[in-house]
């Protein structure tokens, strides 16, 4: 820490000069708040992995057409990543529609019923059927008539009542017919019209399934890890097509001794150092505490929950797969100091903070004062931190990505909200867990 001091020292002289012939900067600050009683915290080694990731296999068979994805890759949810041979089941799908219209126009004619010329037919029908009945009564009469004064045979008369009896069926047949054409078909059978429809439809229906499932597509937004097939390549139902992982919110599994389970809850907030990533600070929060730890070590698994950053190309920083270290409140201290978390600058060999110190030629501006600070654990808006940092003290929490030492500063009101006249609420709630 020597050494960080004399590096801040020269920095602040070489600076000094300089930053003086700048005009005042626009800042805005927060306190050091000192929290009593606080849960200090400790550091324990993880490594990152997505929330989601999704080993995607075919459910079908067939053989592939198109792999249009490469490992690195971003996908989209329902991108396709590969594409399966349809010809067959176009064709397939083809004679079921052609089936299914053929089922629904048959229905269609059912419950339309007899058109008007089918029904002009059979009532003719019934009409010439009663005529020749009215005909072969009236002749049967005169016949026996005939037959009583003994002027035809018993002949003539049987065949006259063979006559009168047929012309009398066939009326009742064609009234028959005539009814049937005007009350129309069965419910019966427009309840089988209806079945048989119905099936055509879930064959469509099932054929059209298929089609998409010859469509294997991402199951949401991330990024292709692993190709595990390839144009022209025969693959099987289950078979593996390639692996997505969601990269926008990660999980960081931390083991975690038994005798510090006390103190770790979900929704309690945890520093993360990703030392690939020594220039960005992450805070992450506790998900669940694995309620079985292992026999041996008595360490339980911690899952810690983190939200990505992004460069300027939109890549995400934290990679599946980093090694990671998880502070995490397990013990409890006298007494610490906490720095709002937007007062910390990373890029340099250790963390810095700007105070805000008077200006002793201006009692209305300020002049920044570079620390080398220490981080540990999370408190809400607030790490806990050690340095030449006193309760009270103001520091830059807007404004102070390109601060020199030694510049002078106007401070004004944080466009955030943050504690600008020593707010210590959120952070004593939070110590006091």
């Amino acid at each position: 820490m020597r050494i960080y001091a004399l590096v801040a020292c020269l920095s602040a002289f070489l600076c000094g000069i300089a930053a003086a012939q700048q005009p005042p900067a626009i800042v805005s600050v927060a306190q050091v708040v000192e929290s009593k009683n606080v849960v200090a915290g400790h550091s324990f080694v993880g490594t990152v992995h997505p929330i989601r990731r999704s080993v995607v296999g075919s459910a079908v068979d067939g053989r592939v057409t198109e792999f249009p994805v490469n490992s690195g890759d971003l996908v989209k949810a329902k991108q396709p990543l590969a594409q399966l041979l349809t010809k067959q089941l176009e064709i397939q799908i083809a004679a079921a529609e052609a089936d299914l219209k053929l089922k629904q126009e048959e229905l269609r004619e059912l419950k339309n019923g007899a058109r008007l010329e089918e029904k002009r037919e059979a009532a003719a029908k019934m009409a010439a059927a009663q005529a020749a009945y009215d005909y072969t009564q009236q002749r049967l009469q005169r016949t026996k008539a005939l037959f009583e004064r003994n002027a035809v045979s018993e002949d003539n008369l049987q065949d006259d009542v063979s006559k009168a009896l047929a012309a009398s069926q066939l009326y009742e047949a064609a009234k028959a017919a005539n009814d049937l054409v005007v009350a129309g078909p069965r419910p019966e059978r427009i309840a089988q019209a209806e079945a048989r429809e119905m099936i055509a439809q879930e064959e469509v229906n099932r054929l059209r399934d298929l089609l998409v499932k010859h469509t294997i597509v991402s199951p949401f937004d991330g990024y292709v890890v692993a190709e595990h097939t390839e144009v022209g390549q025969w693959i099987k139902s289950g078979e593996l097509v390639a692996e997505v992982e969601d990269l926008s919110q990660l999980e960081i599994e931390a083991q975690v001794l038994e005798n510090y389970l006390d103190h770790v809850k979900p929704g309690v907030k945890a520093r993360i150092e990703i030392p690939a990533l020594e220039n960005k600070l992450f805070v992450g929060e506790v998900q669940t505490v694995v309620p079985r730890g292992d026999e041996r070590s008595r360490n339980f698994p911690v899952k810690v929950v983190l939200k990505n950053q992004y460069d300027d190309a939109g890549v995400p920083l934290v990679k599946s797969g980093m090694f990671a270290r998880v502070w995490l409140p397990v013990e409890h201290r006298e007494s610490v100091l906490l720095v709002p978390q937007d007062a910390v600058v990373m890029g340099g060999p250790v963390p810095i903070v700007y105070a805000a110190e008077p200006d002793p030629q201006n009692p209305e501006l300020a002049v920044a004062k570079l620390i080398p600070v220490t981080l540990g654990s999370a408190f809400e808006a607030y790490f806990e931190a050690t340095g030449a940092l006193t309760p009270g003290m103001k520091l830059v929490i807007e404004g102070n990505e390109r601060l020199r030492p030694g510049q002078q500063l106007r401070i004004v009101a944080a466009s955030r909200g943050a504690p600008e006249n020593g707010d210590q609420s959120a952070a004593k709630s939070s110590a006091a867990r």
